[in-house]
C-alpha cells in the first residue's frame, strides 16, 4: 500500500539547478554529510518524525555529485526516518562502493542486523541531541549502542547545540570510538572565536584524540548570511588549522529544516578554500580523511 505524504507548509526544498562551482574539487573528494529523504510513497518517513520534508531521493543525490565533481558520499540517516534505515540503505546498494552510511539504531538491535549494514556500507551510527529535532534519551541508552557497534570499528556521530556540551560532556569523553562531531558543534558565530564557548569545544578536540569534526554547514551557522557565510570562517579556519587530519567536509544536501532561504550547492563547495586554503590541508580535507576513516576500516 502506497502512503502519501504531504511536506509540511513552510518546507524549503532544495535548489534543483546549483551554479557549478568555481573550485574544483581534488580527485576522490567526498561529501561526508548528506542525507536522503524518501521518497515517501517507496520509504515512509517516520511515524514519530517532528518534520515531513519534500521528497530527496537517491538519483537526485547522484546527479548532485556527479555535477559539483565529488566521486563519494557518506548517507547520514536522516530524522524523519526514525530508526528505519531503508533509505539510507538503499542509496548504498545502488552507489557501486562510492558511499558509506551512518545509521540510526536503537539498544535492542541485533548483532546480525548490525552485520548486515556493515555489510552493505555502513560505517557509524548517529546521536541526536538536537530537541526540536528528537527527544534526547539518557546517557545509559547510548552507551548500550556503542557496546554493540564498538566491535564492528564504528565510530559515533554526534549533533548537538554548542549548550549542550557541557551536558553531554561526560558521555563524550567516555567514548573509545572514533567521535565525529556534526556542524563544529554548532557554535553561536556571533560570540567570539576565541570565547570560553568555542573554547570548551576546542578543549574536547584537544584532550580526546578520537574525537573529529564536520567543518560543515556556514548555511546553519551563519547570521551575516550568503553568500560569504562570513562570521562562520574563523571557525571552521580554526579547526582545520589545528586538527589537519580529524576534519572532514560535507553538503548536508538536502538541508533540512532551513529557514529563510536554501544554499546554492556550487557556493558551499565554493565555500572550500576559504576554511582550507592549501591544497595540502584540501586533500586531508576532502580525500586522505574521509577515505580513512570510512573506506579504509574493515
Amino acid at each position: 500500500m502506497t502512503t502519501t505524504f504531504t511536506m509540511d507548509h513552510d518546507w524549503l526544498v532544495f535548489d534543483p539547478s546549483p551554479s557549478p562551482p568555481t573550485f574544483r574539487l581534488p580527485p576522490g573528494s567526498v561529501d561526508a554529510h548528506c542525507h536522503v529523504f524518501g521518497p515517501g510513497a517507496i520509504f515512509p518517513f517516520a511515524p514519530e518524525r517532528k518534520y515531513t520534508p519534500c521528497d530527496a531521493g537517491k538519483d537526485e543525490l547522484f546527479h548532485l555529485r556527479d555535477f559539483l565533481g565529488v566521486e563519494k558520499n557518506v548517507v547520514v540517516q536522516a530524522t524523519c526516518h526514525g530508526s528505519d534505515n531503508a533509505a539510507m540503505l538503499d542509496v548504498l546498494d545502488s552507489a557501486a562502493g562510492r558511499a558509506r552510511g551512518v545509521a540510526t539504531v536503537e539498544p535492542d538491535v541485533s548483532r546480525r542486523e548490525l552485520e548486515e549494514m556493515h555489510e552493505r556500507g555502513v560505517r557509524g551510527v548517529r546521536f541526536n541531541y538536537v530537541r526540536r529535532l528528537v527527544d534526547p534519551e539518557p546517557d545509559a541508552y547510548y552507551h548500550r549502542i556503542v557496546e554493540k557497534i564498538a566491535p564492528l570499528g564504528w565510530h559515533v556521530v554526534v549533533y548537538f547545540e554548542a549548550a549542550d556540551l557541557a551536558e553531554r560532556w561526560d558521555l563524550f569523553t567516555s567514548l573509545d570510538t572514533p567521535v565525529v562531531v556534526d556542524h563544529l558543534g554548532r557554535p553561536d558565530v556571533t560570540k567570539s572565536v576565541d570565547g570560553p564557548e568555542f573554547a570548551q569545544f576546542l578543549r574536547l578536540m584537544r584532550e580526546r584524540e578520537n574525537v573529529w569534526c564536520k567543518v560543515t554547514c556556514p548555511e546553519r551557522l551563519s547570521v551575516s548570511g550568503p553568500p560569504d557565510f562570513t562570521d562562520t570562517v574563523p571557525f571552521a579556519r580554526r579547526v582545520v588549522d589545528e586538527f589537519p587530519d580529524r576534519v572532514l567536509w560535507g553538503t548536508d544536501w538536502p538541508h533540512p529544516n532551513l529557514k529563510g532561504f536554501m544554499p546554492d550547492d556550487g557556493k558551499i563547495v565554493d565555500f572550500i578554500p576559504r576554511i582550507a586554503p592549501s591544497e595540502e590541508l584540501q586533500a586531508k580535507l576532502l580525500v586522505d580523511n574521509p577515505a580513512r576513516l570510512y573506506w579504509e576500516q574493515n
